[in-house]
């Protein structure tokens, strides 16, 4: 394997947004033309948390892909594929869950955080821990080099490192001592992946609190007209009382700025103002901010509207990123089964 692999992806739970586009999405368009590219959408992952709307599952996976294919992501280029159809993936699932203590599982702060924010509390099912060993084959079933996140999802690409290095020393006798990029050389399966965390790696939501979230009701969304995005950066808290009164540029407002001013002399000017309580005050700023971000997606909303009532043409797409992606993980299950003495004949898969 000579070209580097990238393999990242969302659960369909809506639109995707703004966080996502700063977090990981643009580092993915960036990846598309400098390495093999597959972008998974985890439709069984879920269920884990509304397996009874499985209709609202189906929609949502075709509103990512119609956001994905606005935000750049090329087909071409780039594998978009479901995870419900690359069977490989379950399997390892399973055989992974056997190299992961379950004390180990439920200690991931981003799944402890996921159980506290969508008020899960004792009731959610077996599936739900479940998810984040199936992050791992989800990741491992394409050998990645490479895996574009937010800084929420590092805790998951520890775990799917440690799998790795577990597999490889167990099954393929790579010795512990192995430096993580020098496991495939020796032997091992899996490379170790490393987490490519976007430049932004926290967007906080319009509240200014919280991380951008449509479950919290604080995104702007691909789909948002100007109008839209001036009211919810309107909503942005700073806690500044007057354009006199010198204001804080490390707040969640600057935050955007820096993110979305592309000129680099004006972000300056505007801190150094803000910073002197210079007559500036933060709905100026927010107006700024709003129509920066308009220009930004302006061009994605245009190119997102094209794929309206096509939906057969966006499960085309997901078909055959489905058959690259399953050509690829079967080849790597081939490899984890007869590293586990589990390889007792070949087998082969198709998708129609």
């Amino acid at each position: 394997m000579t070209q580097r692999r990238m393999l990242t992806g969302d659960t369909p739970t809506g639109q995707l947004h703004l966080g996502h586009w700063v977090g990981s999405v643009r580092r993915r368009v960036e990846l598309q033309s400098q390495a093999e590219c597959f972008v998974l959408i985890a439709n069984m992952h879920a269920f884990t948390t509304r397996s009874e709307k499985p209709d609202e599952i189906r929609r949502d996976t075709l509103q990512i892909v119609r956001d994905y294919l606005a935000m750049g992501l090329d087909p071409e280029k780039t594998a978009i594929f479901l995870q419900t159809e690359v069977p490989a993936i379950s399997e390892l699932t399973y055989l992974f869950a056997m190299l992961l203590p379950y004390n180990r599982v439920m200690r991931n702060p981003t799944l402890k955080d996921e159980i506290k924010v969508k008020n899960l509390g004792d009731n959610y099912s077996f599936g739900f821990p479940l998810y984040a060993v199936g992050q791992t084959a989800d990741i491992l079933a394409f050998r990645a080099h490479a895996v574009p996140v937010g800084e929420d999802q590092i805790p998951h690409i520890e775990l799917t490192r440690e799998v790795a290095r577990r597999f490889n020393q167990l099954y393929c006798g790579v010795d512990p001592k192995t430096e993580d990029a020098d496991h495939a050389a020796a032997g091992g399966v899996f490379p170790i992946p490393e987490a490519d965390v976007g430049k932004v790696a926290r967007l906080p939501g319009t509240d200014g609190v919280n991380k951008m979230s449509k479950s919290l009701g604080n995104a702007i969304f691909l789909t948002d007209e100007l109008k839209q995005i001036k009211k919810k950066l309107g909503k942005l808290y700073t806690g500044r009382q007057s354009p006199d009164e010198p204001g804080d540029i490390e707040n969640a407002l600057f935050q955007y700025v820096r993110t979305f001013i592309s000129d680099a002399d004006r972000v300056a000017e505007l801190e150094r103002r803000y910073a002197a309580g210079d007559d500036i005050g933060d709905g100026h700023i927010k107006i700024e901010v709003a129509q920066a971000i308009d220009a930004l997606i302006a061009p994605m909303r245009e190119r997102r509207a094209a794929w309206d009532d096509r939906d057969d043409d966006l499960i085309d797409i997901l078909r055959e990123g489905s058959r690259r992606a399953n050509a690829l993980a079967e080849e790597t299950l081939a490899m984890a089964k007869e590293a586990a003495g589990l390889g007792f004949w070949k087998r082969s898969l198709s998708l129609d």
